[in-house]
């Protein structure tokens, strides 16, 4: 079981992940969770930074979705300057919206992945369907009253994969 919680690859953040090796790997699609992956829950829209990020990606010729569990009023600033899809309420780790957006952009599995900060949701839902999972750092400590919860058997999970040497924190990998 805890192999689902295990990430096929490990970054500092979405900035250091090697996109040309993901092209090369036949990745197609991005899903982007966006809450302390791509933003701090307090940011309203996104930064420069991102913007280009995303323009670089879409030139690359990646499908990039922003995949969230927050609601359409929170991905709305984001998907109208990022010019992206967005899935609001994606409800993750569930599959479902996972295989409806594979089969709405006609998608297999292997050229599907998740990038997220979360083992719960972002990891365990790519696991559980069969893409590629790709876990960054949050980039803030701030998290809503529900993350938090998650936090604590995230860091229990964390504890027992390097106790089995298959997994530790900040020691990144692809």
């Amino acid at each position: 079981m805890i192999d689902k919680f295990i990430p096929d690859m490990y970054q500092k953040s979405i900035y250091s992940i090697n996109y040309d090796k993901l092209k090369a790997d036949g990745i197609k699609c991005l899903l982007f969770d966006l809450d302390n992956t791509c933003a701090a829950y307090s940011v309203k829209e996104p930064t420069s930074k991102l913007i280009e990020l995303f323009e670089d990606l879409k030139d690359m010729d990646f499908k990039v979705i922003i995949y969230s569990n927050n609601t359409k009023k929170r991905l709305e600033p984001f998907k109208n300057k990022l010019l992206v899809d967005c899935s609001a309420n994606s409800r993750k780790p569930r599959k479902d919206k996972f295989l409806k957006i594979m089969k709405m952009f006609n998608f297999d599995l292997s050229e599907v992945a998740i990038i997220g900060d979360q083992l719960l949701t972002d990891i365990y839902g790519g696991n559980r369907v069969g893409i590629k999972t790709i876990l960054v750092n949050p980039v803030s400590k701030e998290d809503i009253i529900t993350t938090k919860f998650s936090r604590l058997i995230e860091r229990k999970l964390m504890k027992k994969m390097h106790k089995r040497g298959i997994f530790t924190k900040g020691q990144y990998y692809e």
